[in-house]
């Protein structure tokens, strides 16, 4: 695995690298930065997502206060409320490691703050 220069060296990062290692598994040849997405560039969606956010929660014990999976995530198959399988990301926004590092120091999740809205 390749860290981007700059990408921090603390014991928190150094647990949510770990936890994303063995929950979705790291490309050793791509480059890793704050910026990846672990919806898009790491391809996590479905149960994975659903998996990995319950272990965040578990581990760092982060508030989610306004998360909304299906904001980052495609559902697992078959979605009730549209009556259809879910395809493609539409209008899915990137969930990144750098929002889950911080997410991880403030222990909650604000949408607002975590987008830089």
């Amino acid at each position: 695995m390749n860290l981007a220069p700059n990408f921090p060296d603390d014991h928190t990062m150094r647990l949510l690298m770990q936890l994303l290692h063995e929950e979705l598994g790291l490309p050793e040849r791509k480059t890793i930065s704050l910026t990846t997405s672990i919806n898009f560039d790491l391809g996590c969606d479905g149960a994975d997502a659903r998996h990995l956010m319950e272990a965040l929660e578990e581990q760092f014990a982060i508030d989610f206060i306004d998360y909304d999976a299906y904001r980052y995530f495609q559902t697992e198959g078959f979605d009730m409320h549209l009556k259809r399988r879910v395809k493609g990301r539409g209008d899915k926004i990137p969930l990144t490691i750098g929002m889950l590092y911080q997410a991880i120091h403030t222990q909650r999740w604000d949408t607002q703050e975590l987008e830089g809205q």
